[in-house]
């Protein structure tokens, strides 16, 4: 089971659409394309299969190297600045 950390600050309540897609990621893997990484600049982001959304990623959080078009999986972390996707392996 892979678990997400979530920091809650009673004074700055979490907004119900990042509760609602913590609870969905909780206990699965995404699965998502890559819409574009830029390599040089070291992210980009990747769109869920399942839906409309787009998560960020990093260099950091890559397992497997990617590139445009390429199907992955992968877990989601709260940033500093959002969402971010993490331990992202390429599919086969």
């Amino acid at each position: 089971m892979n678990s997400v950390l979530i920091r809650i600050e009673t004074s700055i309540p979490l907004p119900l659409r990042f509760i609602n897609f913590y609870q969905f990621t909780m206990d699965t893997q995404i699965q998502g394309t890559v819409k574009f990484f830029n390599e040089e600049k070291g992210f980009g982001f990747i769109k869920h299969d399942d839906s409309n959304k787009e998560t960020f990623v990093h260099a950091n959080g890559l397992i497997d190297q990617i590139e445009a078009n390429d199907k992955v999986v992968f877990d989601v972390q709260e940033g500093r600045k959002g969402l971010n996707a993490v331990n992202v392996k390429r599919l086969s």
